[in-house]
């Protein structure tokens, strides 16, 4: 059954504690990782930000997502 738009979890910081925004990020990255690399220390830097409060979640991802759309062939 799909959950109404109205029970979505609220990631923004606004909405969040730093304890949640870690645990978020934690579950992610043990998520990520089952089968594939660990995120790479750019991304694992943006995540801190969000985290720390510093941006909003979509933005770290838009600009983890930049960053290897424009370093693709240096990663």
């Amino acid at each position: 059954m799909r959950k109404d738009l109205s029970e979505a979890k609220d990631y923004t910081v606004q909405g969040t504690t730093k304890l949640q925004r870690e645990k978020y990020v934690s579950d992610a990255i043990a998520l990520s990782t089952l089968d594939a690399k660990e995120p790479s220390e750019k991304a694992m830097s943006l995540m801190q930000e969000y985290i720390d409060g510093q941006c909003e979640l979509a933005d770290a991802r838009n600009r983890i997502v930049e960053y290897y759309r424009v370093n693709a062939a240096n990663v």
